[in-house]
This record gives structure tokens, C-alpha cells and sequence, in this order.
């Protein structure tokens, strides 16, 4: 998977580099063999956009199915869609929640989430990162103390998580934090942005890869910037918090909705990931970018590199922590044709800083080893490989490498 990329505003310079910054997990951003010619069926005959928010003249036949797609996919009852997915979360919170309710967020959830609580007028508390235990002497101290000044039970509460945090790789401790939340009969909304499509033995995310019964979510949200090459995002649920969404959320009745195009263009690739394209593409997509990601990583950390994350995730963070490092890291990959994206405060905590390594299932085996050696020669030069390195590395084919 490989990318033009200017190196400068002030310069023409262009280079062709091998891309590990791109959320394109599965390929579908680029033109498919099943997606594109339906795309483009598509763009000739609805339009690049409706101009129109879905209340007014912004809903068609394609917004309508691309709903039942979604709802089916997740298995839920019923979704909605949205243009954007940074705004279905700092859109949606304020609609659900208000005064008087509580919301108690992981302490590394996404920017939008932590935006859509503050809109809301909601007390919000957070917990330790992916720890249940902290979770539960949350829920368990604000039911007993109540709303503050009153103390009067809270109207509502729910407890919002990511499936793969985005700057950590890491899996969400999904079946603990819904058993805490049943016990203190707390909502949950589950953030898939980084899991839908990309995670699963079908690509239906955390749950699927966990074995979480999706009925035990309240509500789960996710993009589709990502695993299905397209734009927006969607909420899924029961079918009345759905309707409650479509009369209330302004992101729903005022934003312009979903481009048709971008519509087909997600409806187009879950086909293919369900098979119903006729093929087995989906499937293999899905084998490929699990492969490529336990490959990546394993080896990243047989260099001595710090990997933070899962198995199975593709988002794969390593760290820099010195701040004079970040930009040493980005351009030395450069000079090198290999584009990665580095993160720093305050994005991250100021002493945090990383590169975070995005795996598709369009890297080729040979792009991966490629960027391994890339990385390994940085590593060296730059001094971020904080473990001993083995020396030599043992591939599948059974063929020893030295990535140096």
C-alpha cells in the first residue's frame, strides 16, 4: 500500500512512500474490483451529494438499505447513520445524556467522546484505563453518594469504552466491564471505530473476537473511515432509541447526510466482507490483516522496540517518549520512502510520545519486511529500541532474516 507524498507546502518534491500511517484496514480505500463500478453506478446516478440534511431531501433508497446493512451487520435491531464520525460521538452524547445523569469514561477515550460528554451537562467521572476493578469502585461510590448537593439518584448512568483504543492497540477488557455494568445496572456504548470490519472471524469487531453477546451493548457505535473505505458513522441499537435519534440529535436533522457514493461505497464492502460479492475475498482480507498485524508486531518486538497493544489489533503504537525524538523518527522513515505518523502531547501525555503503526491488509509481505528493516535502521540511529534485539529473525517460509 503506497502513497505520493509531499514533503513540503514550500516544495514540489514528491515521493512515493510505503504508507503505515492510513486506517485503511481492510484495502477497500482503494479501487476494488466489486466496490468501484457500483460506486460509480452509483455517482452517476444519485449524485456526489443530496445537499440536504436526512430529514429534509437527504434520505434515499441507498441511506434507507445502507441502515438495515449496518443494523444486520452488528447484529442489532436497528442503526442510524451519520456524515462524519468524529460527530456521531460528540453529536450523540448530549442527546442521551443531560443533568442529573452520570457518565463514567475509560480516561483514554477518544477525543469525541470526551467532547460529546462535556456538551452533554452530564457529571462525568472516569476510570483507569481498561481496568474493571477501578470501573466498579466508580460505579459503586457514585451510586451511593448520588447527584451532587442532592445526593438524589442519578436519572441515568452509562459507561462508555472503546473496542480497540486508537492510540494504545489495545482491546477493550470487554466481558468484565459488561459484567460490572450489569451488576450496578449501568448502560453501556461501545466505540467500535477501530474494531468494526477490522477484528472477528467475520469482521464484526470486539464482540465477535471476545464472544460478547451483542445484546448485552446498549449501544454501539462505530466509523466508516476506516475498515470500509468510505465516510461517517452510525449508531446501533434497539429500535427505540433509534427513532428517539431520529427525531432529537442535530447531527440527524441539520448535518447534510451521507454522500450516496460513500453510501454504496460502504453496503458495497460489507457484502464483500460477508461474501455475498460471491467470493471469498472478505474472508481472506480478513485472514491477511490478521496475519500481517501478528506478524508486525511480533517482530517489531523481537527488535527490541516497546509495542504497546493486542494481538489481532492493527494499530500498533511504539514508543518514542523523548520529544526531540518524534520528528528524527518521522523524517529519518521518510528519507527511506516509508510514511508513518507520529503522536505527541497533546494527543498523548507530553512524556508519552509515540509512532503509531497502522497495518493493512493491502501490505504485501514484502512491504512488510521492507518497512521492518526501515524501522529497524531508525531504531538504531534514533535509540528507541529499549529491549535487547535478537539477531536473527525466523520468517514462516522458514528462512532467516536480518533486518539491519
Amino acid at each position: 500500500m503506497w502513497l505520493l507524498f509531499l514533503l513540503s507546502r514550500r516544495t514540489t518534491k514528491v515521493s512515493r512512500c510505503l504508507n503505515l500511517g492510513s486506517y485503511n484496514y481492510l484495502g477497500f480505500a482503494a479501487a476494488d474490483e466489486y466496490c468501484t463500478p457500483r460506486v460509480i453506478e452509483t455517482l452517476k446516478k444519485y449524485s456526489p451529494s443530496t445537499c440536504s440534511s436526512r430529514v429534509d431531501g437527504g434520505t434515499t433508497v441507498l441511506h434507507n438499505e445502507l441502515e438495515k446493512y449496518v443494523a444486520s451487520f452488528v447484529r442489532k435491531p436497528a442503526a442510524i447513520v451519520f456524515g462524519m464520525g468524529y460527530v456521531t460521538n460528540s453529536a450523540i452524547l448530549p442527546v442521551l445524556m443531560g443533568k442529573g445523569c452520570l457518565i463514567i469514561s475509560d480516561s483514554l477515550n477518544h477525543n469525541s467522546i470526551v467532547n460529546g460528554a462535556r456538551g452533554s451537562g452530564a457529571t462525568i467521572r472516569v476510570f483507569q484505563h481498561n481496568i474493571p476493578s477501578h470501573l466498579e469502585e466508580v460505579l459503586r461510590e457514585q451510586i451511593a453518594d448520588g447527584q451532587p448537593r442532592t445526593h438524589r439518584p442519578w436519572k441515568k448512568i452509562i459507561v462508555i469504552v472503546e473496542g480497540i483504543y486508537s492510540m494504545e492497540g489495545e482491546l477493550c477488557k470487554l466481558p468484565e466491564i459488561i459484567a460490572v455494568c450489569k451488576k450496578y445496572k449501568a448502560y453501556t456504548y461501545l466505540d467500535e471505530a477501530h474494531s468494526i470490519g477490522a477484528v472477528g472471524k467475520t469482521g464484526r469487531g470486539v464482540c465477535e473476537l471476545l464472544g460478547v453477546d451483542t445484546a448485552d451493548i446498549d449501544i454501539m457505535m462505530g466509523t466508516f473511515t476506516k475498515s470500509f473505505g468510505s465516510c461517517g458513522g452510525y449508531i446501533a441499537g434497539s429500535e427505540d432509541l433509534i427513532k428517539y435519534l431520529k427525531y432529537t440529535c442535530p447531527a440527524h436533522l441539520y448535518a447534510t447526510s451521507v454522500s450516496p457514493p460513500a453510501a454504496q461505497q460502504i453496503i458495497s464492502s460489507i457484502r464483500v466482507i460477508l461474501g455475498e460479492d460471491g467470493s471469498n475475498r472478505g474472508a481472506q482480507k480478513l485472514a491477511k490483516i490478521r496475519e500481517n498485524s501478528n506478524f508486525f508486531r511480533s517482530e517489531l518486538q523481537k527488535m527490541g522496540f516497546e509495542v504497546l497493544g493486542d494481538n489481532d489489533s492493527p494499530v500498533m503504537p511504539i514508543m518514542l517518549y523523548n520529544p526531540a525524538k518524534i520528528p528524527a523518527f518521522s523524517r529519518e522513515c521518510l528519507k527511506h520512502n516509508v510514511a508513518v505518523v507520529t503522536v505527541a502531547f497533546p494527543a498523548t501525555p507530553l512524556l508519552l510520545a509515540r509512532a503509531r503503526i497502522c497495518i493493512s491488509a493491502s501490505h504485501s509481505r514484502e512491504d512488510l519486511v521492507k518497512a521492518l528493516q526501515v524501522i529497524s535502521k531508525v531504531g538504531d540511529l534514533v535509540g528507541i529500541k529499549y529491549f535487547p534485539a535478537e539477531p536473527l529473525k525466523q520468517h514462516q517460509d522458514g528462512k532467516a532474516v536480518k533486518f539491519d
